[in-house]
């Protein structure tokens, strides 16, 4: 979608509620609005719709930040850093909400309501039990001004409600097309509790209009909220802007991705290992696909080649797999020295060329940087606890394996500390191997008595790393286990 710049300035928005950890939902929320705005020179504004008290937290507010730096997704305005049109936290911009529901309660397009919950249960249980689509009933519509004041002074539990009228609404979704609503089936819809405590669905409708927000990208979730959003929009006077619904993200099930899935927040998949460029690229076709073959983008390709026409309508299968794959190809890219950076927090403190030689020999087997710790575990480790079994090759007897073991001790107790290096091992070691002629007999148990593991790096990689004596010990520990 190619969009005149000349008419039209882009601003999108992400506007994240911070009732929980930053989901893996909304940072591809957050990329859609972000490549969209980069892609047409626009301006994409942080805004945080810390509305609900009793769910909202700080510490989740800052997660949202935290993560989202951490991905690249940059923002032209934001609580953080200002902007011209301060504040950007909901919680700031009562005065603001107050002034337009007073203008549409002045204009009776609003009107108090002081149904109790227990009334309007009852009322909704009626309408079920005759088959019709449950609406409040407009009992308080009608209710007159000095009435209305009365109650309002004696103190009568009320809350705001937004009249709605028997038509029907429609919109053009970027992503879906026409969209039609019929209103008769929504009833009057509340939008505020009271003049300073707005709800969703009137305070986003204010912020956009306010922070001249172009175009909303979000989850085909908020669809049923649209035509609610359009009511208020039109009561008011505000322009529409155009309106983008991403699918759902789907578990392999094809059930939407919740934590049963596994996991789900970005904090998650940073604590886990992943790289903020694999995770921008898997997201970004997660309803998104450019037509092509390409499957490696980074963020500053994506935003060239970002395009709403491509966005698909289907839920978008969370893949796990793929995922890893490409995280996979991002750490094998990953300078050795920044990778091992990378790493450390994982693996324990050490001589930074050791941890060096031991990053730079699993770099092509890693999937996330949190493996390192089990891949290399045996590198830190004083004496190898694992069964004896474990060294028996095929089905060699317990003295074959003990020849084997013996054999590796006389090789290698000839190369001296000077000459200890990967090029000098296996040179020795391989003649051997192909003298046996089962490469097995010998690099299995030495494998084994090095690691304690079935499946490794190589083996001969590893003793380069271990160093002379450290390798002689732990063949001989593992000769010990065969008597």
């Amino acid at each position: 979608m190619i969009i005149n710049k000349k008419t039209e300035i882009i601003r999108t928005r992400f506007a994240p509620s911070p009732t929980g950890f930053f989901h893996v939902g909304g940072a591809r929320t957050a990329l859609f609005n972000y490549l969209l705005a980069k892609r047409e020179d626009g301006k994409f504004i942080l805004r945080i719709e810390d509305t609900d008290l009793e769910r909202s937290a700080k510490n989740f507010e800052e997660d949202i930040i935290k993560n989202l730096k951490w991905l690249g997704i940059e923002w032209s305005e934001g609580p953080d850093i200002g902007g011209p049109y301060n504040p950007y936290r909901q919680t700031e911009r009562v005065k603001t909400y107050s002034k337009y529901l007073k203008k549409l309660l002045d204009e009776n397009k609003a009107y108090y309501c002081f149904c109790s919950e227990e009334e309007l249960e009852a009322i909704r249980q009626d309408q079920l039990s005759r088959g019709l689509a449950p609406k409040y009933s407009g009992k308080c519509r009608s209710l007159i001004e000095p009435e209305v004041k009365k109650r309002l002074t004696e103190g009568q539990p009320a809350i705001i409600r937004f009249k709605t009228h028997e038509e029907k609404v429609s919109f053009n979704d970027l992503i879906r097309g026409e969209i039609g609503f019929d209103i008769s089936l929504m009833g009057d819809f509340a939008i505020a509790k009271d003049l300073t405590t707005p709800l969703y669905n009137f305070a986003v409708v204010v912020d956009d209009f306010e922070m001249k927000i172009s175009h909303v990208i979000r989850g085909e979730e908020h669809i049923p909220n649209t035509p609610k959003q359009i009511l208020i929009q039109e009561a008011l006077g505000f322009p529409q802007p155009k309106y983008a619904h991403l699918p759902l993200i789907l578990g392999p099930d094809k059930s939407k991705l919740s934590k049963r899935h596994g996991t789900v927040s970005i904090k998650q998949y940073r604590e886990e290992g992943y790289l903020p460029e694999a995770l921008i690229n898997f997201m970004a076709f997660l309803g998104w696909n450019p037509g092509t073959d390409k499957e490696i983008y980074s963020l500053k390709s994506l935003a060239q080649e970002f395009s709403l026409d491509r966005a698909q309508k289907a839920g978008a299968i969370f893949n796990i797999k793929k995922l890893d794959y490409l995280n996979g190809f991002y750490i094998r890219q990953k300078p050795l020295d920044e990778l091992t950076e990378l790493c450390q927090s994982y693996l324990p403190k050490a001589d930074k060329s050791f941890l060096k030689k031991i990053v730079g020999l699993h770099q092509e087997r890693l999937k996330k940087l949190s493996e390192i710790k089990e891949f290399t575990d045996f590198f830190f480790q004083d004496k190898l606890n694992y069964d004896k079994e474990l060294l028996r090759w095929k089905d060699a007897e317990d003295q074959k394996m003990a020849e084997s073991l013996d054999l590796l001790d006389s090789l290698l107790s000839e190369i001296s500390e000077r000459n200890w290096a990967k090029e000098t091992l296996e040179k020795v070691l391989m003649a051997e191997a192909e003298k046996m002629g089962d490469r097995g007999l010998i690099l299995w148990p030495l494998r084994v008595a090095l690691t304690g593991k079935k499946a490794s790096a190589g083996p001969i990689e590893i003793a380069g790393i271990l160093g002379k004596e450290k390798t002689l010990i732990r063949i001989k520990e593992a000769r010990a286990l065969i008597e």
